[in-house]
């Protein structure tokens, strides 16, 4: 799920995005139901009495969860609909939401976007139907991403904790210790580019997402909302010592330009000009499907840290929620609690690649134990796993973040393109952010 996510999340025109968000401050979920409520026993008795119910998702894995879902429920009918992928299917949503009618029962939803549409006030409170027992099943990043304004949204279904995916045939060819620390990985830029002008330790040129995953990890929380009242500071502390390492492999030229999942980047990552990449557990995947010619050279180890201390954060992932225009939320939220709690469902989604957000697999010792030769060999399942007890907790996106990640490349991208001061950039995102939230109805930083 999380890397076709990435892929269109750079794709996808800003005037989709724009169209997306609305007047999100002054709408509501409106339609036919007012949402759920009940209890866990309401969902059995809906599952036995059966119904039809429609389900937004770009999944690969969606197809056969909802055959293995209907064989084991005969009496429910699932219509599967893929509405588009990313904001393609956000603008849809919303538009469905403004009218009154027309969106689906269950949607997928990425973490990013979950806030718009739960402040919409759009999705039901799963919490009627007792589902925040299911707390212990997640882990306490994707729990929290789904638990919005008290309200429990939706359910988690994958994660992305980051990790340092490297090339080790090439930091072997030109010694190159593994970093533990950015200040390391700084180092190891610098020396693999002098070796070897056409090498680069990584790729980026602006991207949204890896952006504030990594003022995430640095410790930073540049946005908080109360209500429609809304704070931005791309300029505290966490944000500011992401910048201090990431300047210097900008301004210094070390960083490769070439667009991320462009085929010129998937060579890259094949040949070693690209050595490495910080990304989301979802990677391997992406990797042996897409870079078949280096299997056996790449390796994971945990995310680099400013001190030596474990921190870490998520990149990508996203749950379900089941929207209040649902003219059957008992059924519907007892399809999303099998298609995301129960073990034959998420064996399905793990088959297609996904990383789970569920406790149980997260620590599955066959999981654990996966050896993929791609990778070498190594268990890299055991770096991943960790890497998802280290996310640090707080972390909080923006109500209209849709919206903000469409005017990146406008704002802080101009920095990546200039070689200038990324805290400029960030600046001048902010300073369009305030003015875009309040336009909207929000109060922002006043």
């Amino acid at each position: 799920m999380a890397p076709t996510r990435t892929v269109r999340r750079t794709l996808v025109a800003a005037a989709a995005v724009i169209a997306t968000i609305g007047t999100l401050a002054g709408c509501s979920g409106g339609g036919a139901s007012t949402g759920g409520s009940g209890s866990a026993s309401d969902l059995d008795a809906a599952l036995k009495t059966g119904g039809e119910i429609t389900y937004w998702s770009w999944t690969p894995s969606a197809e056969a969860q909802v055959a293995a879902f209907e064989k084991a429920y005969p009496n429910v009918k699932v219509k599967l609909v893929n509405a588009g992928t990313n904001t393609e299917e956000y603008t849809k949503l919303q538009n469905a939401i403004k009218a009154g009618s027309g969106a689906p029962d269950v949607v997928q939803i990425e973490y990013y976007a979950m806030p718009q549409f739960a402040l919409s006030d759009s999705l039901v409170d799963l919490s009627a139907y007792g589902m925040s027992d299911l707390k212990s099943k997640y882990s306490a990043s994707t729990w929290g991403a789904v638990n919005i304004g008290g309200k429990l949204v939706g359910l988690p279904q994958d994660s992305g904790p980051m990790a340092l995916f490297y090339n080790k045939k090439v930091f072997d060819t030109y010694g190159i210790e593994v970093p533990k620390t950015w200040d390391e990985y700084v180092a190891a830029a610098k020396k693999l580019h002098a070796a070897d002008p056409t090498k680069y330790i990584t790729a980026d040129t602006g991207d949204s997402g890896f952006t504030t995953s990594m003022i995430w990890q640095a410790g930073g929380k540049p946005f908080t909302t109360d209500g429609t009242k809304v704070t931005i500071d791309l300029a505290d502390e966490g944000t500011k010592k992401w910048t201090s390492v990431w300047n210097q492999l900008s301004q210094e030229g070390l960083l490769s330009s070439t667009p991320g999942w462009s085929d010129e980047w998937y060579k890259g990552l094949g040949d070693g000009s690209i050595a490495s990449l910080v990304i989301g557990a979802w990677m391997p995947g992406v990797l042996e499907s897409s870079v078949a010619s280096a299997s056996g050279d790449w390796r994971v180890a945990p995310t680099p840290t400013y001190d030596g201390t474990a921190a870490n954060s998520e990149n990508g992932g996203g749950g379900q929620a089941v929207t209040k225009q649902s003219k059957n939320p008992a059924l519907a939220a007892a399809f999303l609690r099998w298609l995301n709690s129960d073990p034959a469902s998420i064996k399905v989604f793990l088959e297609s690649g996904g990383f789970p957000s569920t406790t149980a697999d997260l620590e599955d010792p066959t999981f654990l134990s996966a050896a993929p030769a791609y990778f070498g060999g190594q268990k890299i399942n055991e770096v991943l796993t960790q890497g998802s007890k280290d996310v640090r907790t707080g972390w909080s996106y923006l109500p209209f973040q849709v919206y903000a990640n469409s005017i990146f490349g406008d704002t802080v991208g101009q920095a990546y393109q200039n070689k200038t001061d990324l805290n400029d950039g960030l600046k001048a995102w902010q300073e369009a952010l305030v003015k875009y939230g309040n336009a909207q109805g929000f109060t922002v930083n006043k």
